[in-house]
């Protein structure tokens, strides 16, 4: 296998990744939300080298600000 041909297959299974991706976000918010929470906390655990939590901070997800009233519409405003 030639390089060109090579380049044109890496380049392709980047675009098939980057559009997977976009998708699972979209259509699968919750399973990537817990997916990224699933691969975050073996690695920001203590005991763990500081690069590796920095790591593990940047795949987990932001908190949610969830009060006791909340229903989880994203709002996080006062309701009228």
């Amino acid at each position: 296998m030639d390089a060109g041909l090579f380049a044109q297959y890496v380049v392709i299974a980047i675009a098939v990744l980057a559009s997977t991706v976009v998708v699972a976000r979209k259509q699968f918010p919750g399973g990537v939300r817990r997916l990224r929470v699933a691969c975050a906390l073996p690695l920001v655990r203590d005991g763990r080298p500081p690069w590796l939590r920095r790591i593990g901070k940047a795949i987990a997800p932001a908190p949610r600000a969830a009060g006791p009233n909340c229903a989880g519409c994203d709002s996080c405003g006062p309701s009228d």
